[in-house]
């Protein structure tokens, strides 16, 4: 099981920057199909309110899958008082 728990940290490790390298160009293709300025200036504060929100937590599924890589989730506590 820990070495399924180091392959899938490198999983996340992955995942997370071809995430955010996946939302971006996303992006910049719907920002580049409006039409009307008043369009394109909702379209970039949508999709700038998505990238705020996501680039946090892609930064996040790295450490994590970072940290499952190193081990650290080898040992897991049986109690709660552990």
């Amino acid at each position: 099981m820990n070495a399924f728990k180091k392959i899938l940290g490198i999983v996340w490790m992955v995942l997370g920057p071809l995430s955010m390298a996946f939302l971006i160009t996303q992006a910049i293709d719907k920002v580049g199909l409006a039409h009307s300025e008043i369009e394109r200036t909702n379209t970039i504060l949508q999709w700038a309110i998505i990238l705020f929100i996501f680039f946090p937590i892609s930064i996040g599924l790295m450490i994590f899958g970072f940290y499952a890589w190193k081990g650290e989730y080898d040992q897991l506590a049986d109690h709660s008082s552990d």
